[in-house]
């Protein structure tokens, strides 16, 4: 290795990934990490370019990728050039799903605000004493038990 290339240790890099060199161990145990090279001494050695390759291993797992499908894609990328459109399919597969967490995700997001809206409103205890009274009216119509607390009160009776 030329002097002016660095190379980090096993530890260095999970620290800069913020994850347990046991789940790098795991990682290579799995067939994620067939670039890295060990030095004499057999200690794993990663370059500035197995970081790049990680970063993308880290990319796919914290988008929702199983460990058995970045092992295909890795696959792909130790073949070389033979399998450019198989990896850029994959990804592109990937990508649509990364999407549709992100949308779903968008959707979640703007439920949870509509709740903040809500407990922040200073109408907040009327409006959730109207929803509870609903809630329990429906209940009653369909002849089901209300599931709020019995102990509730909402200024209408109990809930």
């Amino acid at each position: 290795m030329e002097d002016d290339k660095l190379s980090y240790t096993i530890n260095q890099v999970a620290q800069r990934f913020n994850i347990s060199a046991y789940t790098i161990r795991y990682y290579e145990k799995e067939g994620l990490l067939p670039f890295v090279s060990r030095n004499k001494s057999g200690i794993r050695e990663f370059t500035d370019s197995d970081i790049n390759i990680f970063t993308t291993i880290c990319c796919l797992k914290n988008t929702g990728m199983s460990i058995k499908e970045i092992g295909r894609y890795i696959g792909w990328l130790m073949e070389g050039t033979s399998s450019i459109d198989e990896r850029k399919n994959f990804l592109l597969k990937h990508r649509n799903e990364v999407l549709k967490q992100i949308s779903t995700l968008e959707d979640n997001l703007k439920q949870i605000d509509l709740k903040i809206e809500t407990y922040q409103s200073p109408d907040a205890v009327r409006i959730i004493n109207e929803s509870i009274k609903f809630i329990s009216e429906e209940k009653r119509l369909l002849g089901l038990q209300s599931t709020f607390n019995k102990h509730f009160t909402d200024g209408y009776g109990e809930a």
